[in-house]
């Protein structure tokens, strides 16, 4: 089933927003790992193929692309990508507890209020996409073509 076409009031609205998000500096900077963690995290086929292309259009570094699956043990993150990421998952998979004041601590080091609550949107938006990703398995790469992703060489 294609969902935008079933409903494309809401996927349009959804799809400004995450434009929204996107167009913010700071989650320019660091969305796709954000993004790909996530999507590595819900089983989204079609995003993580989407986030991977988009990265390596950004300019982001192949190995850094390989590595987000293993973020806390590599070193080519820097301490606040890692609160970042760790914020990523603990939205991303809502332990039954919450989220701990000692990780909300821990990130709160790193990030100043607004770089939060932007990036905690972003979090929301990816969670989401990839849910209807998942629910209706849109082929990876079908859409390369319209948003611009047969431009990272990747196939």
């Amino acid at each position: 089933m294609n969902y935008y076409q079933a409903s494309p009031e809401a996927a349009r609205k959804y799809g400004e927003f995450s434009q929204l998000l996107h167009a913010n500096p700071f989650l320019a900077e660091i969305g796709y790992l954000v993004t790909l963690r996530a999507s590595q995290l819900n089983g989204c086929t079609f995003c993580v193929d989407m986030h991977v292309k988009e990265a390596k259009i950004a300019g982001e570094r192949e190995l850094r692309l390989h590595h987000v699956a293993v973020w806390r043990e590599s070193p080519l993150f820097t301490a606040k990508e890692k609160a970042i990421l760790e914020w990523t998952e603990a939205l991303t998979r809502l332990p039954p507890e919450g989220v701990s004041d000692e990780l909300f601590r821990r990130v709160r080091e790193q990030l100043s209020e607004k770089e939060l609550a932007d990036l905690s949107f972003l979090i929301v938006g990816i969670n989401g996409w990839n849910r209807l990703g998942v629910a209706f398995q849109p082929v990876p790469g079908s859409s390369d073509a319209l948003f611009g992703l047969d431009k990272a060489g990747l196939s």
